[in-house]
């Protein structure tokens, strides 16, 4: 199975030249270390920060410079501080090429759960409703099974949405999986010893499997 570093390097592969990312907290903070060399890419945080780099070393992070995670982060020559009001502006009028977001739970009409389990405190939404409702393309980064063993990729999901059949492409610690716009989980890797079997017993939702599947690679 695949780490949380491994599923932030596999997403990495997906941006492409040019690109502006948005990246959600938790795994996909990750995938500012693994962006591929020889590429221009622009990271924005919603907080106020386009231009984000990799996470600093031990002792030369700035208590002052941080995420929408509130985790400290480098910033890169050229990058641009500025409110959240003209970050949420740049996401709802859809100048993010690619957002990178965690999930509870994903369904597989492309529903994702992400902000709130109900009886647990939480400090509100964050920016997740207004990335899902104006993001012209969302991979997810998430664990396929949660700690009690069971999916987190359901036929429907059980958790309160923060947003409908907008999910495109998965990248758990078992698998890469497209979201089809029909409906349904399509394999498309496996992490590498992974078992196709083992895969299809971890996926509560409806699952396609079509030819060979290959292992996931990070180089």
């Amino acid at each position: 199975m695949f780490s949380k570093e491994e599923i932030a390097q596999r997403i990495a592969k997906e941006i492409k030249d040019g690109y502006y990312v948005n990246l959600g907290i938790g795994i996909p903070t990750l995938v500012a270390n693994y962006i591929p060399k020889g590429i221009n890419v622009v990271l924005q945080s919603e907080n106020g920060l386009l231009g984000m780099g990799p996470f600093p070393f031990e002792g030369e992070e700035d208590a002052d410079l941080i995420n929408a995670g509130k985790q400290t982060i480098t910033t890169l020559p050229g990058s641009s501080i500025f409110d959240s009001a003209m970050s949420f502006g740049m996401i709802r009028a859809q100048k993010v090429d690619l957002t990178i977001l965690g999930a509870m739970e994903v369904s597989e009409n492309g529903d994702i759960a992400n902000w709130k389990i109900p009886g647990k405190m939480v400090k509100g939404m964050g920016g997740a409703m207004d990335l899902v409702a104006s993001a012209k393309n969302i991979i997810v980064a998430m664990q396929h099974i949660n700690k009690a063993g069971e999916s987190k990729l359901l036929p429907k999901c059980t958790l309160p949405l923060t947003g409908v059949k907008c999910i495109k492409k998965i990248v758990t610690e078992l698998a890469v999986l497209d979201v089809l716009p029909e409906g349904g989980f399509k394999l498309l890797e496996r992490a590498p010893g992974v078992s196709i079997e083992f895969i299809q017993q971890s996926t509560a939702g409806k699952l396609i499997v079509e030819g060979e599947i290959p292992e996931m690679r990070l180089d």
